[in-house]
């Protein structure tokens, strides 16, 4: 499965395994095994270098196992073919996106103008709720 122009996952990796679909189909979703379970071992993968594997991990969420599987079900289409395509497919995608390495974040201080201005809101503020306290010596009259 051609990811980039420079990797490729080789077909072997990746284990299918057809079940059960819920959802749409009639009477054909209790008898037929429509919906796709892909399965692609990360961690020991040869074709991943090391920084996508981590990438990929970090991606993958609940969707990898404790033994470092990623586990992709399909069950949106009724025929086998195109859930097969849809989960390679969502695969493809998420290995892709692990590709692109993230930015660094530059940690930035806020300028003074934004510091006044939000002293002057807590003051602001401050003044409201001083505002509706009770003066000392005086009671509400009802």
């Amino acid at each position: 499965m051609q990811i980039t122009q420079s990797l490729l996952i080789d077909e072997r990796e990746i284990h299918e395994s057809f079940v059960r679909a819920s959802g749409p189909g009639g009477q054909n979703v209790n008898k037929v095994s429509t919906a796709v379970q892909i399965r692609f071992d990360v961690i020991n993968s040869p074709s991943l270098p090391e920084e996508v594997k981590r990438c990929l991990v970090a991606l993958a969420g609940s969707r990898l196992t404790k033994e470092g599987v990623l586990l992709i079900t399909a069950q949106r289409f009724r025929t086998q073919d195109q859930n097969r395509k849809e989960a390679r497919r969502r695969l493809a995608e998420l290995i892709l996106r692990a590709t692109i390495p993230s930015k660094r974040r530059i940690a930035t201080k806020p300028t003074a103008a934004s510091r006044r201005t939000r002293l002057a809101s807590k003051a602001h503020r401050s003044d409201i709720k001083r505002g509706r306290k009770n003066m000392h010596g005086q009671e509400d009259e009802e």
